[in-house]
This record gives C-alpha cells, structure tokens and sequence, in this order.
C-alpha cells in the first residue's frame, strides 16, 4: 500500500503529512507493527492516503471528468478531497482526528455490528425499533445493497440478533470484526469531539458532486454532513441509485479492495464498474474510459 503512495507522490508522505499528524505516516505502514497500524485511529490515515494517491494518479491520465462521487464511511472524505472540496491535508487531519475519536468512544461502550443477509431496509428498521421497544440497542448503520444491511448494537443486542435471526424473517446475521457500534448513536460521543476540528476546517464548493452518507444527496454543507455521518446510516445503495438516476452509467472504485464495485454490482445490475485498487489500475482503467 505504502509503495503505491510513495510511487505516485512522495510529498503525500512527507514531512508535510508527519505535521498534519503528528506521527510517520510512511513508517508506519511501511515498518508496522501490524497491531499499530490497524488501529483505527492509524488505519484511517492510512486509508484515506492510499485512495486519494490512487485517484490522483488514475485522473491525472483520463480525460473524462468525473461527474459525482459518493464514499463509503471514510470515503466520504476521499470523495471531498478527489472534488477539490477538501484539501489533502486538512483532510489527513481529519481522518486522524475522526479516528481517535471513534476510538475513544468505542472504548467506553460494550457496543459491535452484524451484517444482516436478505432483510430490506423496512424490515431491518422495524427488528431494531421492536429491540429498542423492550429496552435494547439496535440501529440500521449501513443500507449497502439490496439484501446487505448492516446494523450497530450493544453486544447482548449483536448476540441476540444473530441467535435470532431466521426467527425474525433474515436469512443470516454475522456479527463483525469491529471495534464498536459505527454509525449510531454510540458514536455520539465521537462526533461532539470531532465537531471543532470540522468547524475548524475550510471547505470549499466541490467540482463535482458529493453525494454524502447520511441523506444519500449532493452535500451543500462538507463539514455538517461528515458530522452526521458518525451517528447517522450509511445510505450508499440510496447514493448510487440517485447517482445513476442522475445519469451516470459507469462506477469506478478507488481505494483498497473492491468492496464498494461490488456493492455497485448488487445495487445497479446494468452500470459499467471498474476497479481502481493499484497503480496498474489507475493507469489502465484511465486509457480504458479515455478512449470511449
């Protein structure tokens, strides 16, 4: 991951970035440890660094310009840093900021989330509010693609959801790897921390649009909707359908992975997906769309 920043702009690295920080961005992933990297207040720097080098080097060759963008979680600030809206590093201080945050406010919660397979967003949100009814903590976190939802609770309520799961009409709920209930309200606590470092921030109007998290519309206002987004779902299937109906037929995905190209697929059976996860990529996908 490290190589393919340092090979496409060094400076994303530098002592610039160190500043913004306050720590070895480059170091870090390059030496690890492992256990310290993945911290989230380390991973999302990390993240967010990798796929705007990434797109950087995938726009400075193609010739169509994108049109919209829409992030998931963390890729909401690399899709206002790809839009001009958010500066590079005022964006690597946020990421950090955001991080420790979420962190802090995982810590003092016995909270997690499960992936809930088959259920819609209806029935998904009437099984947390019936939790919610008899005392539980069960919040829609994530509207990912049809039959995708993801849901943040208190561990007892994960633990409930996933022993219960066929009973109350979804094929499967397994829980996930996290380290607290993401996109809820057990993250409000992260989001007042992280309000003056977005106060703090200067935005400016993106070039293209933004679709933000939490209403699945352009965003008009960067810093209220990254704000939103830590306790409010992450509407992305909502997103790209409103992308498509604005018109647009063919998805990269920028970043790490291919999470979100597959979440495309799911979503939008008949648009055109490309996946942008390396230097090749970038290069490859770029002459592919500019020569159509």
């Amino acid at each position: 991951m490290c190589a393919d920043v340092r090979a496409a702009r060094s400076d994303l690295l530098g002592d610039a970035a160190n500043d913004a920080l306050g720590w070895d961005l480059d170091d870090l992933i390059t030496n690890g440890p492992q256990d310290r990297l993945t911290e989230t207040q380390h991973a999302q720097p990390a993240l967010f660094a990798t796929s705007y080098a990434l797109y950087e080097q995938f726009n400075s060759i193609v010739t169509v310009p994108p049109v919209a963008a829409a992030g998931h979680s963390l890729g909401e600030y690399t899709a206002l840093a790809a839009s001009g809206s958010l500066s590079y590093f005022d964006g690597l201080r946020l990421v950090a900021a955001r991080g420790v945050a979420m962190a802090k406010c995982a810590a003092t919660s016995s909270s997690g989330m499960a992936a809930l397979l088959g259920p819609d967003e209806a029935t998904a949100e009437a099984i947390a509010a019936d939790r919610r009814a008899t005392g539980g903590q069960l919040y829609v976190a994530n509207i990912n693609a049809p039959g995708q939802i993801v849901v943040a609770g208190g561990t007892d309520d994960i633990e409930w959801l996933v022993e219960n799961a066929r009973d109350l009409g979804v094929r499967r709920a397994i829980p996930l790897e996290v380290a607290g209930g993401f996109h809820s309200p057990f993250m409000s606590g992260a989001a007042e921390d992280l309000r003056t470092a977005l106060d703090e921030t200067p935005f400016k109007v993106p070039l293209f649009d933004v679709y933000a998290n939490s209403s699945a519309k352009p965003t008009s206002n960067p810093g209220h909707t990254l704000h939103e987004q830590l306790t409010a779902p992450v509407r992305f299937a909502e997103s790209l359908e409103n992308i498509a109906a604005s018109g647009v037929e063919t998805f990269v995905h920028v970043g790490p992975g291919d999470v979100t190209a597959g979440l495309v697929k799911r979503t939008l059976k008949t648009a055109t997906v490309k996946v942008v996860s390396d230097l090749d990529q970038a290069r490859t996908v770029a002459m592919e769309l500019s020569v159509q």
